[in-house]
């Protein structure tokens, strides 16, 4: 962790997202926001929570008694979900409840009231995106294979880097049941490849030179043999459009899949209720940091930020993809 004093130029807010300029960077945040969820809620006394969701929680449509007044429930789940925009470390969590809108059960209530007392523990959480960027975009993937208790749908996960900073994520639950984790991978792999694309037309349209190929880090070698063999088996013809799409990318030069180890897969924050240690490990590197009133600036024109060390961040990236890449080249083939 390292510790860095920034003199704000410019603060302001845009549909409560508050924006705090400077030198180094932009941070994004919704302090007030979360406040008054909390205040809301009634939660102001409660005590903090370190995770948004316990560790390994599963849940599913029947797990308690309907709520009487679900209104309270739906409308805590959409300030989730907005809250979310700038506070991906809530990604899994407020994917989970959304399920449950239509007919909540107490336990689900009792499970965002769970999410509000992690939000208490850092409301100033917010997003940092930093000025010095090699605007090189990297791409990480995952999947939870069969996660729905209910339809034993798979989950997908992504996160997209412009650089060190973290600009696109999503959690979803995929649309069809997944027969083996080969195959919830690869649809997780075709997922973020049309992310990237959207991403890349995006970044053209600003006058942003990319640089290709776009490492795609994933943690399933299944997944990535099926991806190097043109020749599509009994076992994958049911997800032929995903074949296609994903390994005309790669073969088009546009991404460069790579092999991570599942310890360094940063997905899993998106994708699964992790244990304290790993989920804050993960988060560290997602580009959040916590800005405060700076004590040596009369905590009025300074704040102070809590971060992981970018160049540390890149680091890690780095080693992964070294790691990774003697497995990668047996895995892939030229065309």
């Amino acid at each position: 962790m390292t510790f860095s004093q920034l003199k704000i130029l410019g603060r302001t807010v845009f549909f409560g997202i508050e924006i705090a300029r400077s030198s180094d960077g932009i941070y994004l945040a919704k302090t007030k926001y979360i406040m008054d969820i909390i205040a809301d809620t009634g939660l102001l006394h409660a005590k903090a929570i370190s995770t948004p969701l316990p560790s390994g929680l599963k849940l599913c449509s029947d797990a308690g008694t309907l709520l009487q007044t679900p209104d309270s429930f739906r409308r805590l789940v959409g300030r989730l979900l907005y809250l979310s925009f700038t506070r991906p470390d809530i990604s899994h969590a407020v994917q989970q409840l959304s399920q449950y809108l239509n007919h909540p059960c107490d336990v689900h209530w009792n499970a965002a009231l769970h999410v509000v007392k992690y939000l208490k523990g850092c409301p100033s959480l917010g997003l940092f995106l930093p000025t010095a960027n090699s605007l090189i975009l990297q791409g990480y993937c995952d999947a939870d294979w069969a996660s729905c208790s209910d339809s034993r749908r798979s989950l997908t996960g992504f996160c997209i880097f412009l650089g060190s900073a973290l600009i696109s994520w999503k959690t979803k639950k995929q649309s069809t049941v997944s027969r083996s984790t080969a195959e919830a991978e690869y649809r997780s792999l075709a997922a973020t490849v049309c992310e990237l694309r959207w991403v890349s037309y995006l970044l053209s349209d600003f006058g942003v030179h990319l640089v290709l190929p776009i490492s795609l880090f994933c943690d399933n070698k299944a997944a990535l043999h099926i991806l190097a063999n043109p020749v599509f088996h009994e076992r994958t013809k049911h997800i032929k459009i995903d074949c296609h799409l994903v390994r005309n990318a790669y073969k088009d030069g546009f991404i460069a899949p790579e092999l991570v180890r599942s310890f360094d897969q940063l997905v899993d924050a998106f994708t699964k209720s992790l244990p304290l240690k790993v989920f804050h490990s993960f988060i560290s590197k997602l580009g959040l940091v916590s800005c405060a009133p700076s004590p040596t600036c009369g905590g009025a024109v300074g704040v102070c930020l809590i971060t992981t060390d970018l160049a540390s961040m890149n680091g890690t990236q780095s080693d992964t993809a070294a790691a990774g890449a003697g497995d990668a080249v047996d895995l892939l083939d030229a065309g």
